[in-house]
């Protein structure tokens, strides 16, 4: 058994129990097999197919003997793993890995043949080759009959090297189970197809049955019905209520199951406590997925949480995927859809951003600004408790879906940040996110939300989506002045910006602002107070043609009694040809005014080039400033990966070893242990002897060959900026005897102040490089100058490994006293190089051992000619987890208890 996992070999840990989304967007619950499972085996053998059973067991083999399903259900969970996979209560699925060798397991898989084609098998090769890596397994073979193809391409399609041969008519399997890139590409793309399609259904339903549906005006159930009626939905549309023959001229049913027809998505307004018998009524009919518009669940209390991890339970243990509950709804503005499923009384024009929140309150005031705006959407959710469906099911389906080109959230929590930076960062490189996070401050998580607190600070959590390419807002009047420039405008080459005008006033206040936030004025051109339509033209089209000009922010103010159309119309013109974005405070209109919007063909309300107007100049430069970062983003590469070949991971893995299992509950590294592991990584820890007594200090500072240093090492003494606790350039005997006595009067004995004597080193900047493991975040590595003035300012970098060379580049400089290191007010410069690289390496330690809890080189001197690490610390612990949500695809089990998607 490896050391990242402790539990029993009788007791599979909890980690290993998951629903997940297969192929087609439906849910199903993975699980270890029990003794329990002896009888769901039986039914579950008697409905496989002959064929199956036959390519299972190369014989046939009708029946299950009491032996064998002894055999199959009774495993150690250790040497012996089975899995089933469940669907409404009963077993579907198979799959089990018995070891034959040290380090080598055979594995095979049964799928009721009802259920095959649906993406079972792999999802289920995934986790038991994570369970296997976990338990010290490094290879599975397996013995597949030439003509079952399904099976061979099954492993083929893993993404691991497999190598086949054949023994008596029997193909012969064997590969490496180690998550390569490609094997981890492979899974993420599986994900990435199957939580897409679990979301389509939800936009593109041809049938949705609501509900609670009521004949009494001013109730939920009878707004519900009209908004997609009066939405002109393209599909059939279902009322149910047991108690009404009709509503709204629709007929009413009593229940889901006494429609005849499909129904894909059902919309749910009954009270809470009536939800889950509709969650069984829809199951029962096949519906593809729920939005719940009722309230009642985790807003509410303890009560209400058991309430709704009852309800999520129960949808996952049928297939069905869930919105909500306490959701506003879901709207597809697609004419061939138009779908209002939601109690918003307005369809949002039609555009080009998705757009997800959290709170329905809230939704109805994003979708009456959207309207005002101008801005329009493709699609819109509101999740409300977003107890099942998140934001990163959305930014799965957003990926692909061509009428959505921008993408708006409004995060009130993160369930998954690790899985939200890897998915965003790749839909950043398609589609810009923009992306208001409350609770930034607080790090407040809304009584509905049942997610773990992150460990990390805040500006760890700005930093990975910096890395992800989102671009953060900090209010939603911010998010809709980028969302109306990146939906509508082309994406700026750079930094430099032209402002032209009819204004001196406003374009001096556009030349400050711009300044401000990081843009370069290369051109600034002030027309007369009452310009011609062609003088404007003219500026227009010399600024856009400018190669010294990236983007062009527009100032008009007409005269009095002037109207500004004939202006509006050459800055709609220019606007369309332009292939640099422009911006506008026209007339001090908010949005896209209708005098500047291009037709679009695709039927959106203002089409690409669109000029957005802004209220104030100061907003339309700072919109400009947000996309010219994104743009920077984009064409930045990423630099150097972490070579994996220059770390030895072995011995790494060996420290971390040897120190938990003399320390079950985890330990602080001694010195031996420390120095090790870093050296493992190519970080050389600075020889430090602890000393007692002045004799100790003088026989270690004989041994190091003098120019030492005698310090106090406890936190409590480094942490007091008034202690003077370290005494440099100590050369002989006599000298230590004088420092030794001087210390021990200002810092304390030997015992409290933890005195060691150091080689001295080479003069530098003291900087200091930390990394921790976070429960939901992962690794996080910051980055700083040391000093307690430094920490008391919170002056510190964070990035998320993997760490590539541009983003060390980026810690080292953002930091504002960066300048430091550069040669400030003469000083050298010190080896920035060596600085990146002690960061990179840092965090790669920090992302391939889970089990480091933290890890600092909490001083480092880095100097003109390379640095030296003087103090470094390191806690490991058991890590009951390893990660598995990297290598697997799993959902929570239970909202609230685990991490949810």
């Amino acid at each position: 058994m490896s050391g990242t996992e402790q539990a029993t070999a009788t007791e599979p840990p909890r980690h290993w129990e998951a629903d997940v989304v297969l192929r087609d967007g439906k849910t199903a619950h993975l699980r270890p097999i029990q003794p329990e499972d002896a009888d769901l085996l039986v039914e579950f053998y008697e409905r496989v197919s002959d064929r199956s059973k036959y390519y299972r067991f190369f014989s046939p083999m009708p029946h299950l003997s009491d032996r064998d399903v002894a055999r199959f259900t009774q495993v150690d969970h250790d040497q012996r793993v089975a899995f089933v996979l469940t669907l409404q209560g009963q077993i579907i699925a198979v799959a089990r890995y018995d070891l034959v060798s040290p380090g080598e397991a055979e594995v095979a898989f049964l799928v009721e043949d009802q259920h095959q084609g649906r993406g079972i098998a792999q999802i289920m090769l995934e986790n038991l080759a994570q369970a296997a890596r976990e338990r010290g397994i490094e290879r599975f073979v397996a013995e597949v009959l030439p003509d079952n193809q399904r099976m061979i391409q099954t492993f083929r399609d893993a993404g691991y090297r497999v190598v086949s041969a054949y023994d008596e008519g029997v193909l012969q399997l064997e590969f490496p189970i180690e998550p390569t890139d490609t094997a981890i590409g492979i899974m993420q793309g599986r994900e990435h197809i199957a939580e897409a399609a679990s979301i389509h259904r939800f936009f593109n339903p041809r049938s949705v049955a609501v509900i609670g549906a009521s004949r009494r005006q001013d109730t939920i159930g009878q707004a519900l019905v009209r908004n997609l009626v009066t939405g002109d939905f393209s599909g059939r549309v279902y009322a149910v209520n047991p108690s009404a023959g009709a509503v709204s001229g629709l007929p009413a049913y009593k229940s889901v199951s006494d429609i005849q027809d499909d129904v894909d998505v059902a919309i749910v307004a009954v009270p809470a406590d009536s939800v889950e018998d509709v969650v069984l009524d829809c199951a029962a009919k096949g519906v593809h997925g729920l939005v719940v518009i009722s309230s009642g669940f985790a807003e509410t209390g303890e009560e209400g949480r058991q309430r709704q991890r009852r309800l999520v339970g129960l949808a996952r243990s049928y297939g069905v995927r869930l919105i909500g509950p306490n959701a506003l709804g879901i709207i597809n503005t697609d004419p061939e859809v138009s779908i209002n499923a939601s109690l918003a009384t307005l369809m949002p024009p039609r555009g080009r951003a998705g757009f997800f929140c959290q709170s329905g309150a809230l939704g109805s005031a994003i979708l009456e600004k959207v309207r005002n705006r101008g801005l329009g959407l493709s699609t819109f959710v509101s999740a409300g408790n977003r107890a099942d469906v998140s934001g990163n099911d959305l930014l799965q389906y957003w990926e692909e879906d061509e009428s959505t080109e921008v993408v708006m959230m409004y995060l009130e929590s993160i369930g998954n940040p690790r899985k939200f930076s890897r998915i965003a960062r790749r839909v950043s490189l398609r589609k810009p996110i923009i992306a208001v996070r409350s609770g930034r401050t607080t790090q407040g998580v809304p009584m509905g939300h049942t997610v773990r607190k992150i460990a990390a600070p805040p500006q760890a959590v700005d930093a990975m989506f910096r890395q992800a390419g989102v671009i953060q807002v900090d209010t939603l009047e911010d998010m809709f002045d980028v969302a109306q420039l990146a939906a509508h405008q082309p994406l700026p080459r750079g930094r430099r910006v032209a402002i032209v005008g009819n204004s001196d006033a406003l374009g001096l206040l556009a030349a400050d602002a711009a300044s401000a936030v990081g843009l370069v004025v290369n051109k600034q051109v002030a027309l007369s107070a009452e310009p011609s339509p062609e003088d404007f033209e003219e500026a227009l089209d010399d600024a856009i043609d400018d190669p010294d000009v990236d983007a062009v922010v527009v100032v008009y103010i007409p005269p009095l009694s002037v109207p500004g159309e004939q202006i509006a119309n050459v800055l709609a013109a220019v606007g369309e040809q332009s292939d640099k974005p422009l911006v506008s405070s026209f007339l001090g209109a908010e949005g896209i005014p209708e005098l500047l919007r291009v037709p679009d063909v695709a039927g959106s309300t203002a089409g690409r080039g669109s000029v957005p107007s802004y209220p104030a100049v100061e907003a339309a430069v700072r919109a400009l400033a947000k996309v010219v970062e994104y743009a920077v983003w984009l064409r930045t590469p990423d630099g150097a990966a972490p070579d994996p070949d220059a770390v030895d991971l072995a011995t790494a893995q060996q420290v971390i070893g040897r120190a938990l299992a003399a320390n079950p509950d985890g330990v602080d590294l001694d010195a031996v242990a420390l120095t090790e592991l870093l050296a493992a990584y190519g970080i050389e820890l600075s020889e430090a002897r602890r000393v007692a007594t002045l004799r100790e200090a003088q026989k270690a500072g004989r041994e190091l060959g003098w120019d030492v240093i005698l310090k106090a090492t406890t936190e409590r003494v480094r942490e007091r900026p008034d202690l003077a606790h370290v005494w440099r350039n100590i050369d002989s005997s006599a000298e230590m005897r004088d420092a030794w006595e001087s210390l021990l009067e200002i810092v304390g004995e030997p015992d409290d102040a933890g005195y060691v004597v150091q080689k001295n080193a080479q003069p530098g900047v003291p900087i200091a490089i930390r990394s921790l493991e976070d429960p939901l975040f992962g690794p996080v590595v910051s980055f700083g100058i040391s000093g307690p003035i430094i920490e008391l300012l919170s002056d510190v970098s964070y990035r998320i490994p993997p760490i590539f060379q541009h983003d060390a580049a980026s810690m080292v400089r953002e930091i504002r006293s960066s300048p430091m290191l550069f040669g400030y007010r003469g000083s050298e410069v010190v080896d920035v190089d060596e600085v990146e690289r002690l960061i990179q390496r840092v965090a790669q330690l920090q992302n391939d051992l889970p089990q480091v809890r933290s890890l600092e080189l909490s001083l480092v001197l880095a100097g003109a000619h390379g640095s030296t690490v003087l103090t470094a610390a390191a806690r490991v612990e058991p890590v009951v987890d390893p990660r598995s949500d990297w290598f697997v695809r799993r959902m929570p089990a239970v909202p609230g208890d685990t991490i949810p998607g």
